[in-house]
């Protein structure tokens, strides 16, 4: 129950940090508000995968809202309960859990540290959520459309697929840390 408990932490953690992007992302132009707003909503799983064989491993559900201003990201157990809530704009980030707790924090990469005791360095992922890469992304390959299909980028491996008119159905990213291989898959309903 420990592990499955650090793994919610992991989670939740995550999903503070792939909302970084919200707040530090160049605004669009005036006008361009509609072009940010961005909704999803789907599965994860997350593994990890320790040096001694150990492995961890979570499920549920998420729903993503984020307007490209404030966002908000729920995080579902399998069950259908929100085990997690973060919502945020520029400037705060909050984090409210399903015992009712609540972690406050300047922005999301300072929550996730404040949740985990210690830096996560997860970026970009709203980015990735809509099929995009950055500059600093390296060995890219593109699918057919030219839309990404894997890249590296922040000691991050990413595997893209299934696009619809938002960005990819299915994100596979896997990290290497010493002594543990984490793995988070997303596959989206909508």
């Amino acid at each position: 129950m420990r592990a499955v408990s650090k793994l919610w932490r992991v989670w939740l953690a995550t999903g503070v940090c792939a909302l970084t992007a919200a707040c530090s992302s160049v605004p669009k132009a005036p006008g361009m508000a509609g072009d940010q707003t961005f909704t999803r909503h789907g599965r994860f799983a997350i593994t990890v995968s320790e040096a001694s064989g150990e492995q961890q491993a979570v499920q549920g559900g998420f729903d993503w809202q984020d307007d490209g201003q404030r966002y908000r990201l729920d995080l579902i157990s399998p069950l259908g309960s929100i085990q997690g809530r973060v919502e945020g704009s520029p400037g705060m980030a909050t984090l409210t859990k399903a015992d009712g707790s609540v972690l406050q924090a300047d922005g999301p990469d300072a929550l996730a540290e404040e949740a985990l005791g210690g830096p996560v360095p997860v970026s970009y992922l709203r980015d990735w959520m809509r099929g995009r890469v950055s500059n600093t992304a390296t060995q890219i390959t593109r699918d057919e459309a030219g839309r990404p299909a894997s890249f590296e980028q922040d000691d991050w491996q990413a595997r893209l697929s299934r696009y619809d008119a938002q960005g990819p159905g299915l994100l596979v990213l896997q990290r290497a840390e010493p002594g543990r291989r984490i793995t988070v898959r997303l596959a989206v309903d909508q």
